[in-house]
C-alpha cells in the first residue's frame, strides 16, 4: 500500500526546499546566545627587568613550580619524571623582546599535572626560564634567561597574575681548562655546519695517559667513552677525579687515549650517528673528531687500537658506531644498551603494535619499572613529560629521551622537524615512520647484511644487561642476541645477561675491562707492517692494499 498523500507531499516539498539556493530562503533569526566566559584563573605574566636588552629572542618559556624549601633553583628540576616531579608549564615564544610580557595558564602545556587548575594549592618557589639555544636542545643551556625565584603561595583556583621578570641569562658556553690529565676540544664540523647551514661544533674530552707527559714519543690506543643519555663530555673530569670510576683504571690499569663524546645537539642527544635530523654525526666523529685527536694526542691511527664503550644510550652508540663502521673500530663494550631490536623497542613492538602507550590488552603500558617489578611510570607520563617541555608542545622537539629517538631515527618533516613514530596525544603508531625506523634497527641491519658484515665484526661484540633492567632494555637485546648467535653466518659474540639487576649493573671493575680490552687489541694488531697498512686502507677507503681499480687508495 502507497504511503498516504499528506506523507508523500512533505518529502516532495522537503526535497524542493534542500535543492533550492540557499539565498532564496531567508534564514531563521535567533537571538545571540549569551558566551559563558571561562572562570578567572590563575595565570604567570613574565616580562623583562629593565637591565636585560633582550631582543627578538624566540625559544620556549617555562614557569616552574619548585617546592618551597629546596633551595636549589627550581629550574634545575625540569624533566623529572613521576607525580611528585615540580609542576611546570610552559609555551613557545617569537620574537620575545624587553618591554613586551607574555602570560601562561590553564590553556598552556602542563606537566605533571594535565593543566594548571589541578596543580594542588599550596606554597612553592616560582621560576621562569626562557630557553632560547637552537644547537644544545638542553632546558638550561647556556645563554637562556632567568628570573630570582619566588616563593609564593597560589591557589590556581583564584584569579590571580602573578608577575615574574627575567632578571639574568645565563652565561655561555666556555670550555673548562684544560689540566695536565684533561683537554677539552671545541671543533667546528665542516660536514655539520654543511647541513644545518649554520656553524656546528663537535665537543669532547680528552682523557690523557698517566705517561703521556713523560714518554712525548709514545702513541697510545683510543678508548671512545659514550655515556648515558644526554651525558656531556665534562663528565670526564669527575670520573677520573678521586673516586670516579675511571680515577683507579687511569692509575694502574693498561695505557688508554679516553675520548668522551659530548651528549647534545640541535634535537638533543644526537646518538653519533648519520641521521635525517641531526646530520651526518657519524662521519663527523670518524673523519673529523677522531683524526684530530689521534693526531694531537699521539694516538696509533689504527684499526684495531680503536675501541668503544659506554652504557645505556653509549652502549647503543657502541653497538651501532662499530656496526656502521665495522672497519674502522677494533670492538666495542656495551653496557645495557637501548634497544637493539626494535621489535622489543622497552615494551613496544614498532613493526605490529598499533599504540605506543596501550599494550595490545588495553592497559597503560609502562616506560620504566622498580626491582620488585612495580610501575614507576608509563609511555605516557613520559611523553606528555616531553610534550610540554618541546616546542610546539611536540616530543620531537624537547630534547627529551624519545625526542632524541625521534630526531635520530625518523625520517624529517616538511616543517623541518622530525617526524613523531606516533601520535604524541594518543599514542597511536604510524606505520611508514615505524618502517623508516628500520635503517637503525641494528639487528635488522644484522640480518640484511649478515654475509659482509659478520666477518668483519668476529669477536668484536661485547654487551651485558641485567634481566631486570628499569627500562626493559634486556628484551631488544635478547632477541638481538639470537638474531646474530642463530643466524648464518652465526656472529661470534660475547653478550651477558645478569639474573635480577637493574640499569646500570657492568659485570665488573672498569680496570679489569680495560685489562681486557687491552688483550682484545694486541691479539687484533696486525703482525706486519703490510698488514698493519692494509687494515688502515680498509678502514680509510673499504678496501685493501690488493684493490685493483685505485691501488689501495693511492
Amino acid at each position: 500500500m502507497g504511503q498516504p498523500l499528506w506523507i508523500r507531499m512533505g518529502q516532495w516539498l522537503g526535497a524542493l526546499l534542500c535543492s533550492a539556493r540557499l539565498g532564496a530562503i531567508p534564514p531563521a533569526v535567533h537571538p545571540p546566545t549569551p558566551a559563558t566566559p571561562p572562570p578567572a584563573a590563575l595565570e604567570f605574566e613574565i616580562g623583562w627587568a629593565g637591565s636585560l636588552a633582550a631582543s627578538n629572542a624566540t625559544g620556549r618559556l617555562f614557569v616552574i613550580l619548585g617546592p618551597p624549601d629546596d633551595p636549589s633553583e627550581p629550574r634545575l628540576r625540569l624533566g623529572e619524571t613521576g607525580l611528585g616531579a615540580a609542576p611546570f608549564l610552559a609555551r613557545d615564544a617569537t620574537r620575545f623582546s624587553a618591554g613586551q610580557t607574555l602570560r601562561l595558564g590553564r590553556t598552556q602545556a602542563c606537566f605533571p599535572q594535565t593543566s594548571l587548575d589541578a596543580v594542588p594549592p599550596g606554597e612553592y618557589r616560582l621560576q621562569a626560564l626562557f630557553s632560547t639555544n637552537r644547537d644544545l636542545r638542553l632546558p638550561n643551556a647556556p645563554g637562556g634567561f632567568i628570573s630570582e625565584p619566588r616563593r609564593v603561595r597560589i591557589d590556581p583556583r583564584t584569579p590571580t597574575t602573578l608577575r615574574l621578570e627575567l632578571t639574568a641569562r645565563l652565561p655561555e658556553e666556555s670550555l673548562p681548562a684544560d689540566t695536565d690529565q684533561i683537554r677539552y676540544v671545541k671543533l667546528r664540523s665542516s660536514l655539520l655546519t654543511e647541513f644545518h647551514g649554520r656553524p656546528i661544533f663537535l665537543r669532547a674530552a680528552i682523557g690523557l695517559p698517566r705517561s703521556f707527559a713523560t714518554e712525548p714519543t709514545r702513541q697510545y690506543p683510543l678508548l671512545v667513552l659514550i655515556g648515558g643519555f644526554g651525558s656531556r663530555y665534562t663528565g670526564l673530569a669527575a670520573a677520573l677525579a678521586p673516586g670516579g670510576h675511571l680515577a683507579a683504571a687511569r692509575a694502574n690499569g693498561p695505557e688508554f687515549l679516553f675520548l668522551h663524546l659530548d651528549g647534545t645537539g640541535p634535537w638533543g642527544d644526537p646518538y653519533q650517528v648519520n641521521s635525517a635530523n641531526n646530520g651526518p654525526y657519524g662521519d663527523a666523529v670518524v673523519q673529523e673528531l677522531i683524526p684530530y685527536v689521534e693526531q694531537v694526542c699521539r694516538g696509533l691511527g689504527q684499526p684495531h687500537a680503536r675501541l668503544l664503550t659506554g652504557g645505556s644510550t653509549g652502549g647503543w652508540v657502541s653497538l651501532a658506531l662499530q656496526l656502521f663502521y665495522p672497519d674502522y673500530f677494533g670492538g666495542c663494550w656495551a653496557g645495557f644498551p637501548d634497544s637493539p631490536d626494535f621489535r622489543s623497542f622497552q615494551l613496544i613492538n614498532l613493526y605490529q603494535d598499533a599504540n605506543a602507550f596501550v599494550n595490545a590488552h588495553g592497559f597503560e603500558r609502562a616506560a620504566a619499572r622498580d626491582l620488585s617489578g612495580e610501575t614507576r611510570f608509563t609511555m605516557r607520563h613520559e611523553v606528555q613529560l616531553e610534550n610540554t617541555l618541546g616546542a610546539g608542545d611536540r616530543f620531537v622537539a624537547s630534547g627529551g629521551q624519545w625526542g632524541a629517538w625521534a630526531a635520530t631515527f625518523g625520517p624529517r618533516g616538511t616543517d623541518g622537524a622530525p617526524v613523531p613514530p606516533w601520535d604524541p596525544r594518543t599514542g597511536a603508531l604510524n606505520p611508514e615512520v615505524a618502517e623508516a625506523w628500520k635503517n637503525y634497527d641494528l639487528r635488522h641491519l644484522l640480518d640484511q647484511y649478515r654475509t659482509n658484515l659478520v666477518p668483519r665484526l668476529q669477536g668484536k661484540i661485547h654487551a651485558w644487561v641485567g634481566t631486570a633492567d628499569d627500562y626493559f632494555l634486556d628484551g631488544g637485546l635478547r632477541r638481538f642476541a639470537l638474531a646474530a648467535t642463530n643466524g648464518e653466518p652465526a656472529l661470534e659474540a660475547s653478550i651477558h645477561f645478569e639474573p635480577g639487576v637493574g640499569h646500570g649493573w657492568n659485570p665488573r671493575p672498569f680496570a679489569e675491562l680495560l685489562s681486557e680490552m687491552q688483550t682484545h687489541l694486541e691479539q687484533r694488531a696486525p703482525k706486519t707492517a703490510a698488514a698493519a697498512r692494509d687494515a688502515l686502507l680498509r678502514a680509510k677507503y673499504g678496501h685493501g692494499a690488493a684493490c685493483p681499480h685505485c691501488r689501495g687508495g693511492r
